[in-house]
């Protein structure tokens, strides 16, 4: 289980990660029913990807993969080609979202928006790295 705490610290490391390549970025953290735990939208960042960060965190939880490998495998002729279009829109099928583990177990997500994509995952694996 991750505690508010936890997510607090998760944030605090991508934080760190994205003022080191300065982009500002949108970051939320999930828990392990994919529900908003805390988010933080540093100076600078775009409104509009605040939806989009906390989309990725669950979207990384509701299936266990990083953001950027569920894009791989949903483009045209994929097998997961359309999911983007699948619970009511909360699909987001570019990187930045990342499950977060404890002892090799999901127990939550995190989501990053606000840069590129090889930006915001970079953002999110760091965050990722502080659970």
């Amino acid at each position: 289980m991750l505690t508010l705490a936890d997510a607090r610290r998760i944030i605090a490391a991508a934080e760190k990660k994205a003022a080191e390549i300065k982009q500002p970025m949108n970051i939320a953290v999930a828990d392990a029913g994919g529900n908003l735990i805390s988010h933080v939208r540093m100076d600078g960042a775009w409104i509009g990807s605040i939806d989009i960060s906390i989309k990725k965190a669950y979207t990384s939880r509701a299936f266990d993969i990083a953001t950027k490998d569920l894009a791989t495998h949903s483009q045209s002729g994929g097998q997961f080609f359309g999911i983007n279009a699948s619970n009511d829109g909360k699909i987001m099928i570019f990187a930045g979202g990342v499950p977060l583990k404890k002892n090799g177990v999901v127990v939550g997500a995190i989501g990053v928006s606000g840069g590129s994509g090889e930006q915001d995952h970079a953002v999110a694996e760091a965050g990722a790295a502080a659970v």
